[in-house]
């Protein structure tokens, strides 16, 4: 994909916590020439101690914060610019409301890997406020993306360079 075509391009990265959203994240948004958004970086300081607490959110917790996301992608797509922002987007009701606020123009990079995977990675992070006690309601809460419109899903048992580049051709394949 070219940066010409890129311009007006909204993606979200997502999956449950341990995936690799953030570098794979900040990676296809360096190589698609798009801004790129840490949505961890936009949940409320409650959100943020309730989760270091390792108490799950619930559909309340997280309306606000998905809203800021739905702004920040609606403003980048306002202006012509391209957008690639990390969010976990668990359930299809949030998925919905995401492509409602970006006007329906927005594709989804979904980060699948096994349960097995998914713990040693969060068990080898440092600094961050998720603990992997919450991995357990993350996947009983992920209501999985396949046969929706603009997805593309990408296995996470590869190296980030590998992740990233088949999510770019995955993206290429259905735009």
């Amino acid at each position: 994909m070219h940066d010409t075509q890129s311009t007006s391009l909204a993606i979200i990265v997502m999956g449950v916590s341990g995936s690799g959203k953030s570098s794979i994240g900040e990676k296809a948004a360096a190589r698609l020439g798009l801004r790129y958004v840490e949505g961890d970086a936009l949940h409320p300081a409650a959100n943020v101690e309730k989760m270091s607490k390792g108490i799950p959110l619930t559909d309340e917790d997280r309306w606000p914060w998905l809203d800021v996301i739905g702004q920040e992608i609606a403003a980048s797509l306002a202006k012509g610019e391209g957008i690639a922002v990390s969010c976990s987007a668990l359930k299809l009701v949030y998925r919905e409301r995401l492509r409602g606020a970006a006007g329906g123009h927005l594709y989804f990079i979904y980060l699948d890997g096994s349960k097995e995977l998914l713990t040693r990675r969060m068990g080898e992070r440092k600094g961050h406020f998720m603990p992997s006690s919450l991995l357990e309601s993350q996947l009983r809460t992920l209501e999985v993306p396949t046969g929706e419109p603009g997805v593309v899903t990408v296995s996470i048992d590869d190296t980030i360079d590998g992740i990233v580049e088949a999510a770019l051709k995955g993206l290429a394949a259905i735009r």
